[in-house]
């Protein structure tokens, strides 16, 4: 009596079908994690990033004043500013004046004359004119933009004020970013 090979009598895969196998599952594991990579860097670029900077106070001797900064949106969603404050009061949007462009604004904001201020045809940085706009409610910041904010009057300042540091707050639907600024004096008293 012989005795019988058990392993003779099982059968196999080809190498042909096993070379396969194993180069379709890395394949598709390593697409998977493709995947999530792609989900996850495409949820982070579209978040909002405001950047905030040239704040300015500046505070006349009848104790007007005029409150300014610039707002860069370098993320990939547009932003949407419903409030400002300063040093912790509510600007009323009558008072807020906006100008809109795609350019970095590279110099330093200029100060409005006091009193009765035209916002057409406003020098707001040397040798840079535009006209500017009157909030009436929310504004938006398309991602890119730049947007330069002049605040006449601003609560809660004082001739007092000049030499001490403010507070400028900005909220945003999904933030809200501040900024101090030394308040200072301006002798263009008109």
């Amino acid at each position: 009596m012989t005795m019988r090979n058990p392993l003779k009598d099982l059968k196999a895969l080809s190498q042909t079908v096993t070379t396969m196998i194993l180069l379709v599952i890395p394949v598709m594991l390593s697409g998977g994690v493709a995947m999530y990579a792609y989900q996850l860097i495409s949820s982070e670029i579209q978040i909002e990033v405001v950047t905030i900077s040239k704040q300015y106070i500046w505070i006349f001797e009848d104790g007007s004043s005029y409150a300014a900064l610039e707002i860069d949106n370098i993320g990939g969603r547009d932003a949407l500013i419903d409030k400002i404050e300063v040093r912790g009061v509510e600007v009323l949007w009558s008072t807020v004046y906006y100008y809109k462009t795609t350019l970095i604004i590279t110099d330093s904001l200029n100060c409005p004359e006091n009193g009765n201020h035209s916002w057409i045809n406003f020098e707001y940085t040397p040798s840079k004119v535009a006209n500017f706009t009157q909030a009436s409610g929310d504004i938006p910041v398309p991602s890119g933009y730049t947007i330069a904010i002049y605040i006449k009057n601003p609560d809660n300042l004082t001739v007092n004020d000049v030499g001490r540091a403010v507070s400028i707050t900005i909220y945003t639907g999904n933030a809200q970013y501040q900024v101090f600024c030394y308040a200072q004096s301006n002798e263009l008293d008109n």
